[in-house]
């Protein structure tokens, strides 16, 4: 039977997420559980001793990082076996992981807890993105490995920000890091996905990781009380903001990245740092064993996908993949959102037994099959009743579901047209000339509700209607399908169960009346009236955004010509979902998604420094000379 996770520190590495626990789990004789049924995780076997506190390990620029060891011992004697070190190194304070360090102290490694440059005890500067943040990562594991408690294995861990640490690190390849599991920290290309996103600005989730951080460091009491005061919430409202006319205008420090990745658009060295641009150094990273982790509605999905794609063909060593229905850093939830999966969902002993069983086999030689795991394990959704559970929650349920291959062996690539009456078929348009035309005005977005947003924006799954928990929703309350500003396309009731797993691609010919204009693609699970949901629910499952204006290219902005149809390639993130009989696919499109995403004032003014906003009419072609379409990858069914 699965342990309850003993240590929960999820939030601390989260942003401040909430943590919640899920209920005890009870195996099924499933091989796709995890760990696996059967498997016994290591007994404690030692005590564990903290022998440093702030222990300053000096970096090659003299600056010095502090760090926390533990380490086993018995009778308060750490022992004199030289062990594998384990290291986390993160910029939300090392104490919030001390009950981790003990109990893997307890079960035979040695463990260093680091603060990142700049953050809490460790000295220099921090800047939420710096090259130093990656060579720290190697002067710091070569650092240890020669320490003569440690038998120079080195192995990281960590989520968001730390697994961005270990990648940053792995990049130089230092020679005695010998394996990682990043969790939630994929983050292949900072432009591409995580802080801009095709051409535009990941902006909710940057300006409330600022306000946060700085509310948290902020050691003065004017400071605390402005950022108290004020609500980050409303400054979402102010577009855009300006340097020295905002709140975080009281820290240079904090202003200044934010708006460097607000205004620097195009795509440049600056975006090909180490710890922004994992994809531009994969040759030269460490061939080691790594497990990439992720959530179907975190904010890295695509990165986690592209980092063990591409570093899977590359590498000697196992690289393997594990994605379940959570949000950034939920790996013990069995929820995202308004809907539940099942307690299968959830791994409570995610930080724990799951890591250990990596690491005893990577670092230890422990004989526990892992490396007998299948390269890819991902939580297919769906198959639930579709009832609201006592949480309130829609029981969507699902599966987990292994392959050695992504996408998983037997996917067929199946596009679905829109068509000029709504609905969403899989041949194509007949009609020579067919458009739908909206009127979109930045000054009324469409609201972000779920997704792999982040922060304060409720990430996960929610019907996709206004409410008031997602501003700037706004009463009646009605249905995003109702706005004027959103196209939908649907297929008519499924007559039997679709599954969908793997890389979503909407293909979309439109123009736009602006030289610039940003275009939106929703994938929904659309369920049908019940008692329980009279309305029926919306679910969302993947979406994504371009902007015109880098629809082809990311170096240099190319303007739109106004009223020309150009083809646009959105690439929502990968996801897995049983369609089930009875349910539509729906796709919406729109030109926008806030405040996840900043509002494209239409007017080709660079970027974050617009003053004026105009609406842009935008036509969506479906016809034969402009057949747009999603591309669906459509799976074999369970057997």
């Amino acid at each position: 039977m699965l342990r309850p996770m003993r240590c929960l520190v999820l939030a601390a590495l989260c942003h401040g997420a909430p943590l919640f626990l899920s209920a005890q789990v009870t195996p099924a004789a499933d091989a796709s559980r995890m760990p696996p049924p059967g498997w016994v995780g290591s007994p404690k076997q030692y005590d564990a001793i903290k022998t440093s506190t702030d222990l300053m390990i000096p970096t090659r620029d003299g600056k010095r990082m502090a760090t926390d060891v533990y380490r086993p011992g018995r009778n308060g004697v750490p022992i004199a076996q030289p062990l594998p070190v384990l290291l986390n190194r993160t910029p939300y304070n090392k104490t919030a992981l001390a009950d981790l360090a003990v109990w893997y102290a307890e079960r035979g490694y040695v463990v260093a807890l680091q603060d990142t440059r700049g953050r809490y005890k460790s000295e220099g500067t921090f800047s939420k993105v710096q090259p130093a943040d990656a060579t720290d990562g190697y002067d710091v594991i070569e650092w240890l490995a020669k320490q003569p408690y440690v038998n120079g294995i080195v192995g990281m861990w960590g989520t968001s920000f730390s697994a961005h640490t270990e990648a940053g690190a792995a990049q130089y390849n230092p020679p005695s890091l010998k394996s990682m599991v990043l969790n939630m920290g994929g983050l292949a290309n900072g432009w591409d996905h995580g802080v801009r996103y095709r051409g535009t600005y990941e902006m909710g989730r940057q300006l409330t990781w600022a306000w946060s951080q700085l509310l948290a460091d902020a050691r003065s009491p004017d400071v605390k009380a402005l950022l108290t005061k004020e609500k980050v919430e409303d400054w979402y409202s102010v577009q855009p903001m300006r340097r020295g006319l905002n709140p975080l205008s009281v820290d240079s420090q904090y202003e200044g990245w934010y708006f460097d990745f607000f205004e620097h658009a195009d795509y440049d060295a600056y975006w090909k740092d180490p710890m922004l641009a994992w994809d531009e150094h994969y040759g030269e990273t460490s061939d080691i064993p790594m497990l990439h982790v992720g959530g179907w509605y975190d904010i890295f999905t695509a990165g986690t996908f592209k980092n063990f794609t591409e570093l899977r063909k590359l590498k000697k060593t196992p690289q393997r993949i594990v994605i379940g229905p959570w949000t950034h850093g939920g790996n013990n939830r069995s929820f995202a959102g308004d809907v539940a999966y099942g307690d299968s969902a959830a791994i409570p002993d995610f930080l724990t037994d799951f890591h250990l069983r990596w690491f005893d086999h990577y670092l230890k030689g422990v004989a526990n099959d892992v490396e007998k795991d299948p390269a890819v394990r991902v939580f297919v959704m769906g198959t639930g009743d579709g009832r609201k559970d006592a949480n309130g929650r829609l029981l969507h349920g699902g599966y987990w579901r292994t392959s050695d291959t992504w996408p998983v062996t037997g996917t067929r690539m199946v596009p679905y047209y829109f068509q000029a009456d709504g609905s969403l078929r899989p041949t194509k348009p007949k009609a020579l000339q067919s458009k739908t035309t909206y009127t979109f005005d930045p000054r009324h977005p469409v609201p972000t509700i779920g997704g792999g947003a982040s922060a304060r924006l409720k990430d996960g799954a929610y019907n996709q209607r206004e409410d008031p928990r997602f501003p700037p929703s706004a009463a009646p309350w009605l249905p995003l399908r109702s706005r004027a500003d959103v196209v939908v396309f649907q297929t008519e009731p499924l007559a039997e169960d679709m599954t969908v797993i793997g890389p979503i691609t909407v293909k979309l010919f439109a123009s736009a009346s602006t030289v610039d204009a940003d275009f939106t693609a929703k994938l929904v699970d659309v369920y049908p009236s019940s008692t329980d949901w009279p309305g029926g629910f919306d679910l969302n499952l993947t979406d994504a955004i371009v902007r015109g204006r880098y629809r082809a290219t990311r170096d240099h902005a190319v303007m739109l010509q106004p009223g020309r149809v150009y083809e646009f390639t959105i690439d929502p993130f990968p996801t897995a979902n049983v369609f089930k009989k009875g349910h539509r696919i729906r796709v919406d499109i729109s030109s926008s998604n806030f405040p996840r995403f900043d509002v494209n004032p239409n007017t080709g003014e660079p970027l974050g420094k617009n003053r004026r906003m105009i609406t842009t009419d935008i036509s969506i072609q479906h016809s034969a000379t402009y057949p747009s379409h999603i591309v669906l990858p459509l799976a074999p069914a369970r057997r």
